[in-house]
């Protein structure tokens, strides 16, 4: 699956205001790319690892607005203890979707232990405590999974094995004009 068709698909079904955290590189660019005008979004500059940690805090201190981050495989395993964290905290509005393309793609390529098929990122957030997370095995399941983590509680995992084709867009480097954008978005109601 490729990872800009479906960032696509996923802002275009979003209706209700929810808001998306793009981690760094290539999910942030893909982001980017599917609708740079929504205030909504929140773009990782720099941080590997936070997105998933920054998408529970949004999702924690706005408990009715749905809240999505968008991680890559690598990123992820960056900060693994926080699936846990999540788990524990049983963020019912929050959606972590984790790219998984099996490298460390904006740092050169090199494979992560999950593309050695002995780290499973979904059974490892099953393992954390968050009974929703599975893998979409095409984009019907990720479009299916997606309207789950929308309509009932979670938390939430969506494992998906993508293509490893680089991000097109990249991101304005303008981390103050998101921020505000961002704390304008999330001052809206829902």
């Amino acid at each position: 699956m490729n990872r800009a068709a479906l960032t696509k698909r996923l802002v275009a079904g979003l209706k209700n205001r929810e808001a998306v955290i793009g981690g760094i590189g290539n999910s942030n660019w893909d982001l980017w790319g599917a609708d740079k005008t929504r205030g909504e979004n929140f773009y990782m500059l720099g941080s590997m690892g936070l997105a998933a940690p920054i998408a529970m805090g949004v999702a924690l201190a706005q408990p009715k607005r749905r809240v999505f981050a968008l991680e890559g495989d690598g990123s992820l395993l960056m900060q693994l203890g926080c699936l846990s964290t999540i788990a524990a905290q049983a963020v019912k509005n929050l959606c972590v979707v984790v790219w998984d393309n099996g490298i460390y793609q904006i740092t050169g390529g090199q494979g992560t232990p999950a593309a050695a098929a002995r780290t499973d990122i979904v059974a490892i957030a099953r393992a954390s405590g968050i009974a929703n997370a599975a893998w979409a095995a095409d984009e019907a399941e990720f479009d299916a999974l997606v309207a789950k983590a929308l309509t009932t509680d979670g938390p939430h995992v969506i494992g998906v094995k993508i293509d490893q084709e680089p991000g097109r867009n990249q991101t304005d480097r303008d981390p103050i004009r998101f921020r505000e954008s961002f704390m304008r978005a999330m001052a809206l109601p829902v």
